[in-house]
């Protein structure tokens, strides 16, 4: 179905003003795989579906916005991750991207572990029946009672990440006549090509004990000689959506050199190395992610071209993909609801969702892909913001991007590759109701996160 092109803002790429955006695709109706999960596609009627479902109907039974995420996707980019490194590392899926009891279940039944970085998300993790010895538990300055109940309920790994922390959780750990196993964060000075506020190996920010000076050394130092602590390696992060493997590179021969450091002033081979995460995805045509497998023959390579020059035997690897896995499975439905045309500008188009559900494009200037999916249109292409609900000029969803001139109120728009830190980072701002989250497989959908309610506001208001 289309519907005929009415007078909007400008269309034609000679008229447009500089800005975040490419020219405009030729098709506006079609729906690039790189950015979408693997069973969207639209069916006869132009009318985009998910897991055999069209999002007229999850509009219609969910409402929107929604978060719409495809689950036989979501598992097979887990299993993807899993079978790529193979029986000799660890896969920890990074739960700060989006978790959920659902999404826990999903990640146990298909053999990957679980890191955690609040006492929220341990709780959602064990309460989901993930066990406890496949959860590592991150932070910079986890509590005393954050850090009491991952010991007491046995946790794999407990992520050092400062002095304070070494001494903490060894005081807890032996007051429970227990050795907890630990890795040392280190930041290893590697600047990763990323927003600054996603990077995290560099020496200037909040992550990790400095390799520089010393300071890692010293906490290894202090480490073996706790008896609460069974240091078992160190942990290493250089930022998140990240696509050029040689920061990888570095980082790897500098945490290796940390490693030959400990063998040689300890006697002591730490057999674990943790690369974290931060492997990037595609949020518009634009991107070029690498795949599980392209990544897994790189990291497992350059760690063990490190080891062997150092004449260390090579460790057990552990990656912590989080957005990796969950970020292309989902995308987030809205419905338009007024539309403003600049003239020599361009077309304001306005969702019932925003920065509350998304707050990325704000905080990060994040880029994403949108598109007209209850219906098809002939129109002419039209530069186009979305923004969203929200008090705040800064209340964009998408920045730049085209959309047929005819998008009218009622139609319904979607973004793609929102399963990944939206909604983990939702927001009640302008006492706005967070949406669901609904899974769909098999032609089925069920809701997983429910849409909060204006009780659940008034709940929480004792005043």
């Amino acid at each position: 179905m289309s519907r005929s092109a009415h007078p909007a803002g400008p269309r034609h790429a000679d008229v447009l003003p500089e800005g975040h955006y490419s020219a405009p695709p030729a098709d506006l109706n079609a729906l690039d795989p790189k950015v979408w999960a693997q069973t969207v596609t639209r069916d006869e009627d132009g009318v985009v579906t998910v897991g055999g479902i069209p999002v007229t109907r999850l509009a219609e039974e969910y409402g929107t916005p929604a978060y719409v995420l495809d689950e036989a996707d979501f598992r097979a980019r887990a299993r993807a991750w899993r079978t790529a490194f193979g029986a000799d590392a660890d896969v920890f899926y990074a739960g700060k991207a989006f978790l959920s009891r659902a999404v826990v279940r999903w990640l146990h039944e298909e053999g990957l572990n679980v890191d955690v970085c609040s006492g929220g998300e341990l709780a959602t993790a064990l309460s989901a029946g993930m066990p406890a010895d496949r959860i590592a538990f991150h932070g910079n300055n986890k509590s005393v009672d954050e850090i009491t109940r991952a010991v007491e309920t046995g946790v794999g790994h407990i992520v050092l990440d400062s002095f304070q922390e070494i001494v903490r959780v060894a005081h807890i750990a032996r007051g429970m006549g227990k050795r907890q196993k630990v890795l040392i964060r280190i930041t290893v000075g590697v600047e990763a090509h990323t927003h600054e506020f996603i990077a995290t190996a560099h020496e200037d920010q909040k992550f990790g004990i400095p390799l520089a000076g010393g300071q890692a050394a010293e906490a290894v130092r202090r480490a073996l000689q706790l008896d609460g602590l069974e240091l078992v390696g160190i942990h290493s992060h250089i930022g998140s959506q990240i696509f050029d493997m040689s920061g990888f590179e570095v980082a790897a021969h500098r945490v290796v050199s940390l490693l030959k450091a400990v063998r040689d002033e300890h006697g002591v081979e730490l057999p674990e190395i943790d690369l974290g995460g931060g492997l990037g995805i595609a949020y518009t045509s634009d991107d070029d992610p690498r795949e599980p497998h392209e990544i897994a023959k790189a990291l497992t390579e350059i760690v063990t071209r490190e080891c062997e020059a150092a004449k260390l035997r090579t460790p057990r690897i552990s990656v912590e993909p989080g957005r990796a896995i969950v970020g292309p499975t989902a995308f987030t439905l809205y419905e338009v609801g007024t539309i403003k045309p600049l003239d020599g500008l361009r077309t304001y188009v306005s969702v019932d969702g925003g920065m509350s559900d998304n707050i990325r494009t704000a905080l990060y200037d994040a880029e994403y892909s949108v598109a007209l999916v209850s219906r098809t249109s002939d129109a002419e292409p039209m530069l186009a913001r979305v923004v969203g609900k929200h008090c705040e000029s800064g209340d964009i969803v998408v920045k730049d991007a085209f959309l047929p001139a005819d998008v009218a109120p009622g139609d319904l728009l979607a973004v793609p590759a929102t399963g990944a830190y939206c909604r983990s980072m939702a927001s009640n701002y302008n006492h706005v109701l967070r949406p669901p989250v609904v899974a769909v497989d098999g032609g089925e959908a069920r809701v997983i996160v429910r849409r909060e309610t204006e009780e659940d506001l008034l709940r929480l208001d004792v005043g």
